[in-house]
């Protein structure tokens, strides 16, 4: 069963969020701005999206412009930062086992669904 993080509010998460409902896939919705992910989980997440904690960040958050941008901060304080503040987390996330993809270009959701 395909995971996704999912924020309603977000135009792109919408987006993937139909491109799967249209697919007839089995899923499951994340809303981890009221469920955030466990430091644990995170990590597992990284490791399945093959990114580094900055990667996933939407950098132009008012949260990470106003306290964080322009500031040395190794991975595990990106990851606290992110624990702590999840809108910090970039969207739609899919989840497939083993595997990850930032769903925000309909292009690649077809390359990682099969």
């Amino acid at each position: 069963m395909i995971q996704i993080y999912h924020n309603p509010r977000c135009g792109k998460s919408r987006n993937c969020l139909a491109f799967i409902e249209d697919k007839n896939l089995d899923f499951e919705i994340i809303k981890y701005l009221e469920t955030p992910p466990s430091k644990e989980e995170l990590t597992l997440l990284l490791k399945k999206l093959n990114l580094s904690p900055i990667e996933i960040v939407r950098k132009k958050e008012k949260i990470w412009i106003e306290n964080y941008k322009n500031i040395y901060l190794t991975d595990d304080d990106i990851i606290e930062i992110v624990l702590k503040n999840p809108i910090l987390i970039e969207r739609p996330i899919l989840i497939d086992g083993d595997r990850a993809i930032i769903g925000r270009e309909i292009d690649k959701l077809n390359s990682f669904i099969k």
